[in-house]
């Protein structure tokens, strides 16, 4: 009996499992997919063919039906909102003076004053004036049904803190600046054109030069460098944050070479998001880039044109103007109004002689304390220079500061 029920369970059991595979002695995988194919989950999947399962009356399919459809490629980054406003009714709600016409040939030109200054704008170039002044705007100025139009981040980044905002206030009572000497060490930056001079020996030049005349003016005066050494953009960022400066600039001088036709000073602030640079560079300018900095924009602009026409009064160069740029990495990640000037170029052979001059260097120098005097102060206020004493501190003590006891 129990040897019929046996050979009855063993026919249900090969009836139902089908009869024994060979062994292949491989362990099938566990994972759901093959290790030794790459996946893109996010690309097109591989065409399956299909078998042919006998003849049909519609025509034959094609492999493009049989593939899911493709993910859309990313959109391209958006321009911003190209918003245009009337100048006469931007300037009817600020307060500000109705824009005149001065004149038709050979460019439309038109000016705006208010109490700060006036400014001149001419239709179709990104070029204006403020007391004199170059700037560069975002857009061109435009005609649109019959009125001068300004694009609107053009009256809220440059004409509003122009002709509208406050004047820049200087710190009452002990402000604090740090300057910049560009490059240093084994960054040279560019060289003259005449004897092959390192901008780095200029730019320290210049900075150990001013010093001493901001300091006779009340400013707390500390330098990146002292001597001839190399930082990094981020730690002359963090240098500044560690002493708390009011301002920051960063002395440069210029160079197109092997173009000896460029000439002049140039002082630049900080591209305001949405808007275009005056220079890239190569660089990528990303419109919708918002750095720390940007929170300054008003102020730097109006920093940047106190100094540039302070810098023009005393040297008598050509004027390039108060430009905007997004590649300068030292003024990112700055916390307070910064600006970095070119105060010439090294690849001109004018502007070269001039810059290895030493007295031109100390005009570079009394132009910017100038610019930073505060508009109070008579000459009579102003410290006894004869009682002042300059020491410079090696930077090996952990301060750059130049101390006037």
């Amino acid at each position: 009996m129990y040897k019929i029920a046996g050979v009855i369970f063993a026919v249900m059991f090969y009836c139902v499992a089908g009869p024994a595979r060979p062994s292949t002695g491989q362990v099938p995988s566990l994972n759901w997919i093959n290790t030794n194919v790459l996946h893109n989950p996010f690309g097109p999947r591989p065409v399956k063919v299909l078998p042919q399962l006998g003849s049909s009356n519609m025509p034959p399919a094609t492999p493009e039906e049989w593939q899911p459809p493709v993910a859309p490629p990313r959109p391209a980054p958006v321009k911003p909102f190209m918003t245009w406003v009337s100048l006469e009714s931007w300037a009817a709600q600020h307060g500000v003076g109705k824009p005149r016409l001065l004149s038709s040939q050979p460019v439309t030109s038109y000016a705006i004053d208010s109490s700060n200054g006036a400014m001149i704008l001419a239709l179709g170039s990104r070029e204006a004036t403020w007391n004199g002044v170059a700037i560069h705007l975002g857009f061109e100025p435009q005609i649109i049904d019959g009125q001068i139009c300004l694009y609107g981040l053009d009256l809220q980044k440059n004409l509003e803190p122009l002709l509208c905002g406050p004047p820049l206030v200087l710190p009452p009572a002990n402000p604090v600046i740090v300057i910049d000497p560009g490059h240093g060490g084994a960054n040279v930056g560019t060289h003259s054109l005449l004897d092959g001079r390192f901008e780095k020996e200029f730019t320290l030049d210049w900075a150990l030069r001013l010093a001493p005349l901001l300091a006779q003016e009340g400013w707390q005066v500390f330098l990146t460098r002292t001597n001839d050494v190399d930082d990094s953009l981020s730690n002359r960022v963090a240098f500044a944050e560690a002493h708390h400066a009011d301002f920051f600039i960063s002395l440069h001088f210029n160079s197109l070479a092997p173009d000896k036709t460029p000439t002049g000073i140039e002082t630049y602030c900080l591209t305001p998001t949405g808007m275009p640079s005056t220079l890239t560079r190569g660089y990528g300018d990303y419109w919708s880039e918002n750095f720390p900095n940007n929170a300054f924009d008003a102020k730097n602009l109006q920093f940047a044109v106190r100094l540039q026409g302070a810098l023009l009064h005393e040297t008598g160069m050509e004027d390039r103007g108060v430009c905007r740029a997004r590649f300068i990495g030292v003024l990112h990640g700055q916390h307070r109004p910064a600006v970095l000037i070119e105060a010439g170029f090294l690849s001109n052979p004018g502007d070269a002689r001039q810059i290895e001059t030493p007295a031109f260097r100390q005009k570079l120098a009394q132009a910017v304390a100038d610019a930073l005097r505060p508009e109070s102060e008579t000459e009579d206020q102003k410290p006894e220079t004869g009682s002042q004493k300059s020491e410079i501190v090696n930077p090996a003590s952990g301060t750059n500061k130049l101390s006037w006891p």
